[in-house]
C-alpha cells in the first residue's frame, strides 16, 4: 500500500462523518455507502497506526487505571493482595515490578488481563 498523505487522512475523516448516518446495522455489506465507509475506515486507521502509534500500557498505568475502575484504594488492594501499601507505591511510581505471584493476585483482584499486564 502506498503512503497516505495528511490530506488524504483528513479527507478521510471528512468522509467518514459524512457516511456515518448512512450506514447502520441493517445496511447490507455490499452497499455502496458500506463499502465506502470500510474503505476509508482503512486508511484512517493506517495512517494513525504510523503516526499516533498506542503504546502499551505500563505496569503502573495499568494498577492505576483498574484501581481506578474499581473504586479502591491503595491500601484496600494491598490488604487483598497481602503486600503493604508501599509495595503497592512502588509499583505504582515504577520503582519495582510485582513478582508472579503478586502479578496473577493484581490481575484477579483488579480485573486487569493477564495478557495486559505481562505486556504480550
Amino acid at each position: 500500500m502506498r503512503k497516505i498523505t495528511k490530506d488524504q487522512y483528513e479527507f478521510a475523516l471528512n468522509r467518514i462523518e459524512d457516511l456515518l448516518p448512512l450506514v447502520g446495522e441493517a445496511t447490507p455489506a455490499n452497499d455502496r455507502n458500506a463499502v465506502e465507509l470500510t474503505l476509508v475506515s482503512d486508511i484512517v486507521i493506517s495512517y494513525e497506526k504510523e503516526h499516533f502509534p498506542i503504546e502499551k500500557p505500563t505496569v503502573s498505568e495499568l494498577i492505576e487505571l483498574f484501581l481506578e475502575e474499581k473504586g479502591m484504594t491503595q491500601k484496600q488492594l494491598a490488604e487483598e493482595i497481602g503486600v503493604s501499601p508501599s509495595r503497592i507505591s512502588d509499583y505504582m511510581s515504577g520503582r519495582s515490578e510485582p513478582t508472579l505471584k503478586v502479578a496473577r493476585s493484581l490481575c484477579r483482584v483488579l480485573s486487569i488481563p493477564a495478557s495486559a499486564l505481562l505486556g504480550v
